[in-house]
């Protein structure tokens, strides 16, 4: 299965942990938040890696070259940072079938084989991992509605006032159609082209996207305490919550 890694961003919210690196290269636990993306996706068949670059590329190609644990690399290059739909239509012409997902920010240990497994079935034209989150966090991502199928029906992109809890993690499955959709994307009022519109767009047409509850954990590296959060759940230490409620 072909897999997409967005790594393109400058991570300004993690300075100085990115002023001679791009957000993807900040190490955690001893390695680069992209090469726990790449595992993951190698561990879930991925046969074709196109890795989305942009700020300091040259610091992503020198450190990983044509391949990843034998597995081939396509570096494709967003020229201007104009959000994650318009980074998905780098890869457009790369892509012939059902593909992953990631996004180069994230780190997982999670059931993302469970999306693969629903992606593959007839009725679903795309799967997402989705977690709860506190309230008050969720207006830092895209928020998803659902129905009593599981299947999601709209996706609001940093609502202010968020209409679930319930949210996109950054771990996907889509196919081809996805890149119509995102060519139709206008921008947002952020002026970026959002990947929650072309999620909506999508099911407007009448596309099938399935959501999947998580079992395990993610941390979207955002900020220098969440790259602090990774490494301790990483290295198999306690949570910054539980260490609160000792």
């Amino acid at each position: 299965m072909q897999a997409v890694v967005l790594a393109a961003g400058k991570g300004t919210r993690l300075r100085p942990l990115t002023d001679d690196k791009p957000k993807a290269m900040v190490e955690i636990d001893g390695r680069p938040i992209l090469t726990h993306c790449l595992d993951r996706l190698i561990e879930l068949g991925a046969d074709d890696l196109f890795i989305v670059v942009g700020y300091l590329k040259e610091e992503i190609i020198k450190y990983y070259g044509d391949s990843y644990e034998g597995v081939p690399i396509t570096y494709c290059h967003q020229r201007e940072a104009n959000g994650l739909a318009h980074a998905l239509l780098t890869v457009e012409e790369h892509i012939d079938d059902d593909f992953m997902l990631i996004l180069g920010d994230n780190v997982f240990e999670a059931n993302l084989a469970d999306v693969i497994r629903r992606q593959a079935e007839e009725r679903a034209d795309a799967a997402f991992l989705v977690e709860e989150v506190p309230w008050e966090e969720a207006s830092r991502y895209g928020v998803c509605n659902t129905n009593d199928y599981g299947e999601i029906i709209a996706v609001e992109e940093k609502p202010d006032d968020p209409p679930t809890n319930l949210v996109m993690t950054g771990f996907y499955t889509f196919s081809p159609a996805i890149f119509h959709a995102c060519h139709l994307v206008q921008p947002s009022d952020r002026g970026e082209y959002e990947l929650s519109d072309a999620v909506n767009l999508l099911i407007q047409s009448g596309r099938t996207i399935d959501a999947i509850r998580m079992d395990g954990w993610r941390i979207d590296v955002g900020y220098p305490e969440d790259r602090d959060e990774a490494e301790r759940r990483l290295q198999g230490g306690e949570t910054a919550e539980e260490a609160e409620s000792d």
